[in-house]
C-alpha cells in the first residue's frame, strides 16, 4: 500500500491551528489587557435582602410549677400519680390532719367567744357619768343666763329679759343674739331630754359649743357695762364678771369630761377589740397551718413527676411535684451580647425541631432579659419565643435551631461578601478601568446569613466589580 506525506499533513496543519485561535480567543477573555492577570467580575444586583441572627434553644411550656408541702409531717393521701391530668384547685397530695383540724376547731370557738364577750360589754358607767356631766353643764347655763345675764338687762325673767340697761345703740344688736343663744339653749336641753338615744359625742360637742358662745355672748356684755354710755351699775358688772369666770370653769370641765370619756370608752372598745383580732388571727393561722398539709394544683396540667409515698416523711419546701401546663409550649434561647441589641419584641422567627427535621416552625419574639446570664464567664440574655400555632406533638426540652429576623429591607442594592475589601483605611470595592485595577469606597448596611450585604452608596445597580474573593459565580 502506498502513502501520501502531503496527504497526511494537511489535516494536522489544519487542526494545529483551529486549536492556536482557540486558545488564543480564551487568553483575550482571560488575560485581560493589564499584563495578564485573570479577573472574575461580579455584577451589583438589587433586591431584598433579610438581616437573621441564628441561635438555638430548647422547648420549654408556657406554664409549669414544682410543688411540695408547707409543714413537716406523714404522707397520709396520693390523689394524682404521675401522667395523669389535674385542674387547678385540686389536690394532688394530703398530710394526716387530724392534730391540725382540732387545732383549728379550737380557734375558731376562740373567736366566736371573743365575739360574743365583745357584744355583751357596754360602758354604762362610763355614759352615765358623761351624761350627768352635759346635765350639770346645762344646769349651770341656765342659771348663769336667768340670773347673772338677766341680772344685767334688767329685772330677771326667763328668757325674755327688759333690755332696761342698754344704751339705745346697743338694743338691736345684743338682743338679736340674746334670742339666737335662748334658741340654742333651748334646743340643747330637748337633746338632753333624748339622752338615751343620742350619741354622748354628739351631746358633749353640743354642750362644749353652747358653752363657748355662751362666754362670747357675755365678753360683749362686759365691753358694753363697761362703756361709758351704760347704765350698768357697779353691782351689775361684778355679777357678769362672776358669771364670765363660771363660764371659763364650765369650758374647763366639758373638756376634762370630754377626755375622760373618749379614753374610757376607747380603752374599753379596744380592749375588746384586740380581743377578737387576736382570735382571729388564731384562726387565719390555724387555717394556714391546715391549708399546708395539702399539695394542691394551682394551674391545670401533666404531672410530670410524683415523689410523694403515702407513709412518706415530709420537709416543708421540698418539691415533691411537678406539672406541665395545659397551655402550649414556647422556646427559650439565649443570644449574646454583640446580638441582642439587634432584637426587638415582636420579631418573626423562623424555627426547625430536631424531632421534625423537615418542617419549619413560625413563632416570635415575646421576651428579651432585661439583665445577663452568666455561665463560665460567657455572657448571654435569655430570650423567649412563642409558637404561631399550637401543636399536640411538641413536648418539653426539644432542640430548637432558631433564625430570628430582625431586619428586612427591600429594593436595595447588594453585593455577595467576598466581593468586598475590608482593612485600616475603610470599606472597598475593586473596578478595571481599562488596564488600571482601582478601588471604590462604599457604605455598607445589613447583611443576610447567606453572605449577602447592603451597599448603601458607592457602586450603581448594574455595574460589575472585581470578584476579589476568586469564588465561583
Amino acid at each position: 500500500m502506498t502513502f501520501s506525506l502531503e496527504r497526511l499533513a494537511f489535516p494536522w496543519w489544519r487542526y494545529a491551528l483551529m486549536a492556536l485561535v482557540i486558545l488564543l480567543a480564551g487568553g483575550y477573555w482571560f488575560f485581560v489587557r493589564s499584563g495578564g492577570t485573570a479577573y472574575q467580575f461580579i455584577t451589583v444586583t438589587q433586591g431584598s435582602i433579610v438581616e437573621t441572627v441564628s441561635v438555638t434553644g430548647n422547648t420549654t411550656p408556657t406554664k409549669s410549677v414544682s410543688l411540695g408541702f408547707q409543714n413537716t409531717g406523714t404522707i397520709a393521701h396520693v390523689y394524682r400519680n404521675l401522667g395523669m391530668q389535674v385542674s387547678a384547685g385540686e389536690v394532688i397530695a394530703e398530710l394526716n390532719t387530724a392534730a391540725l383540724s382540732a387545732a383549728l376547731q379550737q380557734a375558731r370557738a376562740a373567736y366566736n367567744s371573743a365575739v360574743a364577750s365583745r357584744s355583751s360589754t357596754s360602758l354604762p358607767e362610763v355614759e352615765t357619768q358623761a351624761r350627768n356631766a352635759y346635765l350639770s353643764a346645762y344646769t349651770t347655763l341656765d342659771i348663769f343666763l336667768r340670773n347673772d345675764i338677766d341680772t344685767f338687762f334688767g329685772e330677771p325673767t326667763v328668757y325674755g329679759p327688759q333690755l332696761l340697761l342698754i344704751a339705745p345703740q346697743d338694743y338691736g344688736e345684743l338682743s338679736k343674739e340674746r334670742t339666737a343663744l335662748t334658741y340654742e339653749m333651748q334646743t340643747y336641753q330637748s337633746a338632753l331630754s333624748n339622752a338615751n338615744s343620742t350619741d354622748p359625742t354628739a351631746l358633749l360637742a353640743s354642750a362644749t359649743t353652747v358653752a363657748q358662745d355662751v362666754s362670747n355672748f357675755l365678753d360683749k356684755l362686759a365691753v358694753t357695762a363697761n362703756d361709758s354710755g351704760s347704765n350698768a351699775s357697779a353691782t351689775q358688772i361684778a355679777a357678769l364678771a362672776t358669771a364670765r369666770t363660771g363660764v371659763a370653769t364650765l369650758l374647763a370641765t366639758l373638756s376634762s369630761a370630754r377626755n375622760t370619756y373618749r379614753t374610757q370608752s376607747v380603752g374599753a372598745t379596744s380592749l375588746t377589740n384586740a380581743s377578737v383580732e387576736q382570735a382571729a388571727a388564731g384562726v387565719a393561722v390555724a387555717e394556714a397551718n391546715l391549708q399546708g398539709t395539702r399539695i394542691v394544683a394551682p394551674i391545670s396540667g401533666t404531672v410530670t413527676e410524683q415523689g410523694a409515698k403515702v407513709g412518706q416523711q415530709t420537709s416543708p419546701g421540698t418539691p415533691l411535684v411537678s406539672i406541665i401546663g395545659d397551655s402550649g409550649f414556647e422556646v427559650d434561647a439565649g443570644v449574646s451580647e454583640t446580638d441582642v441589641g439587634k432584637l426587638s419584641v415582636g420579631n418573626k422567627v423562623s424555627m426547625t425541631l430536631d424531632a421534625f427535621p423537615n418542617e419549619a416552625f413560625a413563632g416570635a419574639v415575646f421576651y428579651i432579659a432585661p439583665a445577663q446570664t452568666n455561665t463560665q464567664g460567657v455572657i448571654s440574655y435569655q430570650i423567649k419565643i412563642s409558637f404561631d400555632k399550637a401543636d399536640s406533638r411538641l413536648k418539653s426540652g426539644l432542640t430548637a435551631n432558631i433564625d430570628i429576623q430582625t431586619k428586612r429591607k427591600d429594593n436595595v442594592l447588594i453585593l455577595p461578601q467576598y466581593a468586598i475589601l475590608q482593612n485600616d483605611n475603610g470599606t472597598f470595592v475593586e473596578t478595571l478601568a481599562g488596564k488600571i485595577v482601582t478601588t471604590t469606597p462604599i457604605t455598607l448596611g445589613i447583611q443576610d446569613q447567606k453572605g449577602n450585604v447592603e451597599i448603601l452608596s458607592g457602586v450603581t445597580f448594574g455595574e460589575q466589580v472585581l470578584n476579589i474573593g476568586l469564588k465561583k459565580q
